[in-house]
C-alpha cells in the first residue's frame, strides 16, 4: 500500500482525521491546560489513564467538582469548646469586676450584680449582697424576734465598765460561764443582772456591742436604738455589719429619717434624730433632759443589707456630761426574711441579635446552698429567639466547677424557633428551705 493510500484512509469526508482514529493517552496529552476543558464531563471513557501529576497548571471550575468530592476529605470542626471557654472567661471577668449585664455581637453575660439583666420574676428573688437569684419571695417586714428565735442570738461588748470580751446568749437561761445573772431582753431593752452595760467615765470612744444573729438575715428599713438608765446622753452611734465578724462594712445611714421617739421616766423632751451619714454614723440630739430614764429612737429608710453580725458603737456623748456613765444597748433591727418557694422562675431581658438565629447555647453558674439540685429537674433552662413566644428546653450537662462551691453547666447548639429577639428563662422546682436551695450565680448566652 502506498503512503498516499495509507494517509487517505485516515482522512474522513472533511479531509480531517476523525476522532475515532485517535487514541489519547498520557503520551499524546502530557500537559493539557485545565482551562481548555470548558464543557462536558471527564470520565474513564475520555481519559482512561490520565495521571493526576499531569495536571500541572490551570484551575478546575466549581461546576466540574462535586461538593461530595471535596467534603469527603475534609475534617469537620467543632467550635463548642472554644465558645464555652470564651463564655466562662466572660463570666469570670464579669464576676471579678462586678459588672452589670452586657451583650456583644454574639453573647450576653449577667452575674446579677444588679437587676438590669432580669426581665420578669415569678416567685424568685435576686439577693442584693451575694448577687444570686433563687426561688422565693421576701416576707413581711418585721422586728427581729429575740424571744422567738430558734437559735438564740449572742452579744459581745468591748470597752465597757464590765463583762468585756465575752459572748453572752440573749434571752435564755443564762450563759453557763456566768452564774450571777441572766442576760435577757425585756421587750427591746438589754440587761445583765438587772443593770445595763455602761461606759465607765473616760471610755467614751470606740466602745461597742456586737450582735451575732447566728444566721444571715436581710435587714432593712427600720431600726430602733437608744440608751437606758443613765444620766449621760449619747449623741452619736455608728452601725456596721459583717458576714464573718472579721470584715465590717458601714451601714449607709445617709437616707434614714426619724420614725418615732419613745421615752419613759418622764424625760421626753429633746430626743430627736439629727442626721445620718454613708459611713454608718447616726447623730441625735440629747435623748432626754436628764435623770434616769429610758429613751430610744426608731429610724426608717435604712437600705437593705444581708448580715449575720451587726456592730453598734457609741462614738460620742452629748456635751456637758463627760463624767457620766453612758449606758446603751437598746437595739431592735427590722428584717425581711426570704421565704423559699417550691417553684419559681425568672427571665433575662430581651437581646436583639444582628441577624436571625435558629440555634443558641448557654452556660450557667449555680450554687447548691442546701441539698443537691439536679440539672434539668430542679434547675431547668429554656431558650427563645422570638421573644419568648416559643421556648426550647435545654438539656444541661455539667462542666468542671467555676469556683469553690460554684458549679457550672452548659448547652450548645439548641434548636430554637428562628428570630432575632433572644432571651432565656430559668425554672426552679422541688425547692425547700434548708433541704434544697438552688442559687443561680451567672448566665452567659451564646448565639
Amino acid at each position: 500500500m502506498t503512503k498516499a493510500r495509507d494517509l487517505g484512509s485516515l482522512l474522513g469526508a472533511s479531509s480531517q482525521i476523525d476522532n475515532t482514529k485517535i487514541t489519547l493517552d498520557a503520551n499524546e496529552i502530557p500537559n493539557l491546560d485545565a482551562g481548555k476543558i470548558t464543557s462536558g464531563s471527564l470520565g474513564a471513557d475520555r481519559i482512561p489513564n490520565l495521571s493526576a501529576d499531569k495536571i500541572t497548571s490551570g484551575t478546575l471550575a466549581d461546576a466540574r467538582i462535586s461538593a461530595s468530592s471535596v467534603s469527603q476529605h475534609a475534617t469537620s470542626f467543632d467550635d463548642n469548646k472554644i465558645v464555652n471557654d470564651i463564655s466562662t472567661l466572660a463570666l469570670r471577668q464579669a464576676s471579678d469586676q462586678n459588672k452589670s449585664a452586657y451583650n456583644t455581637n454574639s453573647s450576653f453575660v449577667d452575674v446579677f450584680q444588679d437587676a438590669v439583666g432580669i426581665d420578669t420574676t415569678t416567685n424568685s428573688y435576686r439577693d442584693n449582697l451575694f448577687e444570686f437569684v433563687a426561688s422565693g419571695t421576701l416576707g413581711a417586714l418585721q422586728a427581729y424576734d429575740y424571744n422567738g428565735a430558734s437559735t438564740k442570738a449572742e452579744i459581745y461588748w468591748n470597752n465597757l465598765s464590765g463583762g468585756n470580751n465575752v459572748w453572752y446568749e440573749i434571752d435564755n437561761d443564762g450563759d453557763p460561764s456566768r452564774t450571777d445573772s441572766r442576760f435577757v431582753i425585756p421587750s427591746i431593752s438589754l440587761s445583765v443582772g438587772g443593770g445595763y452595760p455602761a461606759y465607765s467615765p473616760g471610755n467614751t470612744v470606740n466602745a461597742y456591742y456586737i450582735y451575732d444573729f447566728k444566721n444571715n438575715y436581710d435587714f432593712k428599713d427600720k431600726l430602733t436604738l437608744g440608751k437606758q438608765n443613765t444620766w449621760g446622753d449619747i449623741s452619736q452611734y455608728t452601725i456596721e455589719y459583717s458576714l464573718d465578724n472579721s470584715t465590717y462594712t458601714a451601714w449607709d445611714m445617709s437616707g434614714v429619717s426619724q420614725y418615732a421617739f419613745n421615752s419613759a421616766g418622764g424625760y421626753s423632751s429633746g430626743g430627736a434624730f439629727s442626721s445620718g451619714t454613708s459611713s454608718g454614723q447616726i447623730n441625735v440630739t440629747q435623748h432626754s433632759t436628764g435623770g434616769i430614764g429610758t429613751s430610744y429612737i426608731t429610724l426608717q429608710n435604712a437600705p437593705q443589707i444581708t448580715a449575720r453580725y451587726i456592730k453598734l458603737s457609741c462614738t460620742a456623748l452629748f456635751g456637758g456630761t463627760p463624767n457620766s456613765n453612758a449606758g446603751f444597748g437598746i437595739f431592735e433591727p427590722y428584717l425581711q426574711p426570704l421565704i423559699i418557694t417550691s417553684t419559681g422562675s425568672f427571665t433575662g431581658t430581651t437581646i436583639t441579635a444582628p441577624s436571625s438565629v435558629s440555634s443558641m447555647g448557654a452556660i450557667i453558674t449555680y450554687q447548691d446552698n442546701a441539698g443537691t439540685n439536679a440539672l434539668n429537674t430542679d434547675i431547668v433552662l429554656e431558650l427563645s429567639a422570638d421573644n419568648g413566644s416559643n421556648w426550647s428546653t435545654a438539656t444541661l450537662s455539667a462542666l468542671p466547677n467555676f469556683a469553690t462551691g460554684i458549679k457550672m453547666a452548659k448547652v450548645n447548639d439548641l434548636a430554637v424557633t428562628a428570630g432575632t429577639q433572644l432571651k432565656y428563662r430559668i425554672n426552679f422546682a422541688n425547692q425547700a428551705s434548708g433541704s434544697k436551695e438552688a442559687r443561680i450565680r451567672g448566665v452567659a448566652l451564646q448565639y
